[in-house]
């Protein structure tokens, strides 16, 4: 059996295409990523441990993890040219200052710290700066992955980590030439010449990408779009994305930043979105492959041999690295939380660094060993981030700022108000204009202050809190009015309420159906999803932009309303199979009034906000 597999994968092999490797990557892949997201340690961590698996030093499934390598940082290209999209002219140059400043200043502070732990290391100075230079060069793939799997991409705290890896990414060139000069036997006079012409051909780089992405391809978008053909759309997307990647690459520049040169250049353009539904899928599997050859990258021969430097290197790098982040960030103003997760999200080396030292190898500046030292230094490094980024989730968030913020205490309005997010603001208006005197509280610090701008006062206590809730007054209040976002929050104030305070009238914001269900079976006075009224009102409006009358309008609007609470009686009475049946009783019901056949094995949704379904 054993050679008759043998037999398969060397047919495989001499067909052209080594299937045994392209099904090693993509099963350990499939594997590796669910697992690893189940246990919270996300998606990078899972190819990072997936690529070392089948790797030279694993399972031996895939030989020459750098032939894979070089390939897959076409992943790194396509996603830098999707970020470009959402990077519009006008908003890159209003993170100028990020950019060019805050970029700068990090690069400079960090290099020159690990410069001096090289130097402390034993390395010689030149050897010690490009150590410490290609460690400083955060990895842009995985810091990107993590704050996309977040959602912080577009936070301010993003936007400045962005600004920070773009300049990094430009920091390439002038250190490759700095290697250039730092080469034993570069100082000779042909070489001034040389570097010269390279300045100006890395110029010409960026100004064919310019006129391009200005000038030519929108027209040509347009022309292939009146041809209704998709898959030339597709390769056309491609051949963007790859042609200003080579188009920089031969210019001596990063393939990445021409990527996203190319894709700011054309996130005004109308076929942005195309675009980027397009590149969408190749950018995935791509990045998933980066992520896996670089694990199997890792050289644990060299490791073995050299773990106590390695070990060493990797703990003060990342150390000085952190806290230098972390200083830069506090001296510049940022907020304590922010800064701390952005020092262990960038303490990393990345990718670049590779490139570096390959290229500082190749001159004779570092010998072979050390170049294998350094990256595995770095590659290690990135497999610790999403474990560092987990270990920061367990420190405990600190006490916010009590600036121009008052505690709840002795406070006695009519009405007790808890939580003044969206739905607290627009509950607690009509009964301020009846002259109602209402108490509110709020746990969030920046909110009290900013309301406090607008004249309204808000007191700080934890709903939540038996004490609290004393304080504010919910042992005077005719009626308290529970609007906090948070389901289990709110079945813990109602807990407490209807336990110390029966007489007061309650009234709770409900998330979604189960939520609701949940508030009336504890007997709330009132309670109402948070989207009903609202998603009601916006199917009146696109009735009545359809040519409905009011009448008519006013009508449907009160049957969907009354649908909906017989819907919703049947399934806190009998539970949800019963409100199922007459859920499903009415679709019937309405499709043979309407003329449409409606099939009763089909699932029905028991709500429209976004609860679960049946």
């Amino acid at each position: 059996m054993a050679g008759e597999v043998a037999h398969v994968a060397e047919a495989a092999a001499h067909g052209g295409v080594d299937l045994v490797q392209v099904v090693a990557l993509l099963a350990a892949g499939v594997v590796a990523v669910p697992v690893f997201k189940r246990l919270g340690l996300g998606s990078v961590l899972g190819y990072l441990a997936a690529g070392l698996a089948v790797g030279p030093f694993g399972l031996r499934l895939v030989s020459d993890p750098q032939a894979v390598l070089h390939a897959a940082e076409l992943g790194v290209v396509m996603f830098l040219f999707i970020v470009g999209l959402e990077m519009e002219p006008s908003r890159l140059w209003a993170l100028r200052k990020q950019i060019f400043g805050l970029g700068v200043l990090q690069v400079l502070a960090c290099g020159a710290l690990l410069t001096g732990v090289g130097i402390l290391l034993g390395w010689a100075p030149a050897v010690a700066f490009v150590a410490g230079m290609g460690f400083v060069l955060t990895s842009t793939a995985i810091v990107m992955q993590l704050l996309t799997e977040r959602g912080d991409l577009a936070s301010p705290g993003g936007q400045k980590i962005v600004s920070i890896l773009l300049l990094e990414d430009l920091a390439i060139v002038p250190l490759l030439a700095l290697i250039a000069l730092l080469v034993p036997g570069s100082g000779e006079g042909g070489d001034a010449l040389s570097r010269w012409i390279s300045i100006g051909v890395a110029a010409a780089s960026v100004v064919a990408v310019v006129f391009a992405g200005r000038w030519v391809l929108n027209p040509v978008f347009r022309l292939l779009a009146a041809a209704k053909a998709r898959e030339v759309m597709t390769a056309a997307a491609l051949l963007v994305v790859l042609g200003a990647a080579l188009i920089m690459q031969l210019g001596g520049l990063s393939m990445a930043m021409g990527a996203f040169l190319a894709g700011v250049l054309l996130s005004t353009s109308t076929f942005r979105h195309q675009l980027e539904a397009d590149v969408e899928p190749f950018r995935g599997i791509l990045l998933g492959l980066f992520f896996l050859a670089v694990g199997m990258s890792l050289d644990l021969v060299v490791v073995a041999a050299n773990w106590g430097t390695v070990a060493l290197t990797v703990i003060c790098y990342m150390a000085v690295k952190g806290g230098a982040i972390y200083a830069l960030a506090r001296v510049l103003g940022a907020r304590k939380p922010e800064a701390l997760e952005r020092a262990v999200l960038m303490a990393q080396g990345g990718e670049f660094a590779f490139v570096l030292y390959t290229t500082a190898a190749a001159g004779g500046l570092i010998g072979a060993e050390l170049n294998a030292m350094l990256t595995a230094t770095v590659i290690i490094s990135m497999a610790l981030t999403p474990a560092t980024m987990m270990l920061l989730r367990l420190v405990p968030e600190p006490e916010p700022s009590m600036d121009g913020v008052d505690l709840a205490d002795g406070l006695d309005g009519t009405v007790l108000v808890i939580g003044f997010g969206r739905f607290g603001q627009i509950a607690s208006q009509p009964l301020l204009a009846k002259g109602y005197r209402v108490a509110i509280i709020d746990n969030d610090t920046d909110m009290i202050r900013a309301a406090g701008q607008f004249g309204m006062k808000v007191y700080y206590g934890d709903g939540t809190r038996l004490d609290i809730l004393r304080a504010a007054g919910a042992g005077t209040a005719a009626a308290i009015l529970v609007c906090v976002d948070d389901k289990e929050a709110a079945l813990r104030i109602v807990e407490l309420v209807k336990s110390e305070f029966p007489l007061a009238k309650l009234h709770v914001r409900a998330y979604d159906r189960g939520h609701a269900i949940e508030l009336v079976k504890r007997g709330v006075d009132y309670q109402i999803r948070e989207v009903f009224e609202s998603a009601l009102t916006f199917g009146a409006a696109t009735l009545r932009g359809l040519g409905a009358g009011e009448d008519e309008i006013g009508i449907l609007v009160a049957e969907a309303r009354e649908r909906d609470r017989q819907r919703f009686s049947a399934q806190v009475v009998g539970g949800i199979q019963a409100g199922r049946d007459l859920l499903i009783s009415n679709a019937e019901d309405q499709a043979r009034e309407s003329g449409v056949v409606a099939a009763p094995s089909e699932p029905v949704l028991l709500q429209s906000d976004g609860g679960a379904r049946v």
